[in-house]
């Protein structure tokens, strides 16, 4: 028990900050610092905005930037992660709130925090390679529909309509907006978006996003525009900690959403981080490490009222150009926005709830990357496929539904590929030293078979079609050397096959069986059948001659002369 201990100790501390990170962190920090500031620029009316759509208000989505953020930037696995309230996560929150109210995803994220540092101990990081692009960019188009959706009764300026299902709230909200349209929160909105828009072509590098949210706010209070209405009263600090909101009777009831949350913080942080990656030179993450940081920044903000945080793409994007080369410009980011809940409240409580709103709908427009759409499109009829259905499940049903959905298509469309490059042909007797009426015999009576590829359940059932279509003769040789895998149902088929020859008289032996192929046939019964008297062929000419020594030991073959040593020929034959 002391080495399991040991064991286990020794895992935690591996996945906890060390004196690398220090020492990244001291190389350049008026980088870090410039960097962090961007970030936090960005981050503060997306926090704000975040926290209002998933239905525990602004000072949620501040808290969860705050406390989340500080903490995933030290102990996450990636020097260059921002952490924080997401868009994908406000999707998934949005249903619970509406059936378990505030306290209960509270509690959601709590357990999902608590799942994550699970996975990373179980060091589950590292099968975030296997999601497919299709299913990330389908999913990812399908959050920026939601995304955008979700922000239309804001826009409008309309009460939200009740209903979990985004498609019928937005309905809902275009009718009310019909019958009792605010051109003011419209107009607000569609200027905000399109500032960020326009703004972002003209100078990339300039955060336009708090430059029309503070414009719209100078403007709704100069001129008072009372049809703008603002976000509210904000606290002046963050809450005292507390777990006042945990009923541990409902754990239980909430083990569902807190495993589609914890699925989701995981899947968008590693893709996240992987995304940082791909946009620098020598930075690599720890994909364990950053389950164990975002596990921790999970488990604590529902303690001070935050909602559950993920990785953010958009503001790690940010991060990484504006120049920032360790952690130290996600924390300080942190600080920033911690600054201003304690010191701005008052002035953030007066943005208009449309700005926001604005600021989201262009966020969703840019998260659309037509190009690599359009190039994933062309590449398959596969990829353009789980795409397309990973896109729409997304929207009509929810986020983890869409991955598992689009997994499973992606699945079963590579396993179709796989199975057809698996082939059974029949391929012909070399002659060797026999003379043309001896090589006539033995083809008459021997037939040879190759597999190629792999014998497995997508597969195997041609293959058992195909061989007991035989025709008719004594011997059948299968030469097993280029079967580049085998599952128990391909061994179990092909034991089905064997058998049904064998009942019409024909012997089935086998050469080039692989050790690791060996195994599997042992242990459904099938090895026995392919080993005549027990022996096995290592090439498919030895075969070929225990084939001969039957056939005269029946007595269909009159004695031939003792073959001479194995030719070139025979040698292609293994």
């Amino acid at each position: 028990m002391a080495t399991a201990f040991g064991r286990a100790w020794a895992r935690i501390v591996s996945l906890l900050p060390g004196p690398a990170d220090l020492a990244e962190a001291r190389r350049d920090p008026r980088r870090d610092l410039l960097a962090g500031l961007t970030v936090a620029i960005v981050a503060l009316p997306l926090a704000l905005g975040f926290g209002v759509s998933s239905g525990l208000g602004a000072a949620a989505g501040l808290a969860t930037a705050v406390v989340a953020g500080a903490l995933a930037a030290v102990f996450g696995g990636s020097n260059l992660q921002v952490s924080g309230p997401t868009g994908a996560m406000t999707v998934v929150l949005v249903p619970i709130v509406g059936r378990y109210g505030p306290t209960g995803v509270l509690t959601v994220g709590l357990m999902a925090g608590v799942m994550l540092v699970g996975l990373a101990l179980l060091r589950a990081g590292k099968y975030m390679q296997y999601v497919p692009a299709p299913v990330v960019e389908g999913f990812t188009l399908g959050i920026a529909c939601v995304i955008g959706l979700q922000q239309l009764p804001n826009a409008l300026g309309v009460p939200k309509p009740e209903g979990d299902r985004v498609l019928v709230v937005t309905w809902r909200a275009v009718d009310e907006f019909a019958k009792n349209p605010n051109w003011t929160a419209a107009g607000l909105a569609v200027a905000v978006a399109a500032v960020m828009l326009l703004g972002a072509r003209w100078r990339p590098t300039v955060p336009f996003s708090i430059v029309a949210v503070i414009a719209a706010t100078v403007v709704a209070q100069l001129a008072r525009l009372d049809a703008a209405e603002p976000i509210g009263d904000l606290p002046a600090g963050l809450p005292v900690p507390s777990l006042s909101f945990l009923d541990l009777g409902s754990l239980g009831t909430l083990l569902a959403p807190a495993v589609a949350v914890a699925a989701l913080a995981a899947l968008e942080s590693l893709l996240s981080a992987s995304v940082a990656d791909g946009m620098t030179v020598g930075q690599r993450h720890d994909p364990d490490r950053e389950l164990f940081g975002q596990g921790l920044a999970n488990i604590a903000a529902p303690l001070f009222g935050g909602v559950p945080a993920t990785g953010a793409i958009a503001r790690t994007a940010v991060n990484v150009r504006t120049g920032a080369g360790s952690r130290l410009a996600a924390l300080i980011h942190a600080a920033v926005l911690a600054v201003i809940v304690f010191a701005a409240a008052p002035v953030v409580s007066k943005i208009p709830l449309a700005a926001l709103a604005g600021v989201l709908l262009a966020t969703a427009i840019r998260m659309v990357e037509v190009g690599s759409l359009r190039a994933m499109a062309k590449a398959t009829r596969s990829d353009a496929l789980i795409l397309a259905l990973t896109a729409v499940a997304t929207l009509a049903l929810d986020l983890v539904y869409a991955v598992i959905i689009g997994l499973a298509v992606a699945g079963a469309l590579a396993l179709r590929a796989v199975a057809k490059q698996a082939r059974f042909d029949q391929v012909p007797l070399d002659r060797g030293d026999h003379s043309a009426e001896e090589h006539a015999l033995l083809a008459e009576h021997i037939v040879a078979y190759r597999i190629d590829g792999p014998l497995f359940f997508a597969a195997a059932h041609r293959f058992l079609l195909e061989l007991t279509e035989v025709a008719d003769v004594r011997v059948v040789v299968l030469r097993m050397s280029r079967v580049s895998t085998m599952d128990a149902t391909g061994a179990l088929v092909l034991k089905d096959a064997v058998k049904k020859l064998h009942r019409r008289g024909i012997l089935v032996l086998a050469s080039g069986i692989r050790p690791g192929q060996r195994q599997v046939l042992a242990s459904v019964g099938a090895l026995d059948l392919l080993c005549h008297d027990g022996r096995e062929y290592a090439t498919t000419p030895d075969a070929i001659r225990a084939a001969r020594d039957h056939l005269e030991a029946a007595g269909v073959l009159p004695a031939l002369p003792d073959q001479q040593p194995r030719t070139s020929g025979e040698e292609a034959l293994r």
